[in-house]
């Protein structure tokens, strides 16, 4: 397992703006897939975006397609996700998530991801 830690949660009014970062320590990440997930009190842990670390490939989930961007910095080993527009239903907690060596067809699968960060609240107001 790696460790993960995010930062850059916090109050925002709606259509502004967050980056949410996710530092990663413990292993080199060359065949890793990194997620961001996040959780609703009350209801299931839901995948928000995914990237491969090697090539940078990336997918979203429909609700985060042209407002949110997944990045990583491979000299700094961290994950990013950019979120622009925010809306009063992004409000969650947001978390982090590394998955060694899983298949690009499994990236919305909570199951692969064995390492997963503390979680950072979003608020985003109305």
């Amino acid at each position: 397992q790696v460790q993960l830690v995010e930062s850059g949660g916090g109050l925002v009014q709606a259509g502004g703006s967050l980056r949410l970062s996710c530092a990663a320590s413990g292993r080199t990440f060359s065949t890793y897939v990194m997620g961001w997930f996040r959780q609703v009190l009350g209801k299931e842990r839901e995948f928000v975006a995914s990237i491969r670390w090697s090539g940078g490939i990336t997918d979203y989930a429909d609700s985060a397609k042209g407002r949110f961007t997944i990045s990583r910095d491979n000299a700094k080993n961290t994950l990013y996700l950019q979120m622009n527009s925010l809306k009063p239903e992004d409000t969650a907690v947001y978390y982090c998530a590394a998955a060694p060596n899983a298949r690009w067809y499994e990236r919305w699968n909570r199951s692969v991801y064995d390492s997963w960060g503390q979680g950072t609240q979003v608020t985003v107001s109305s």
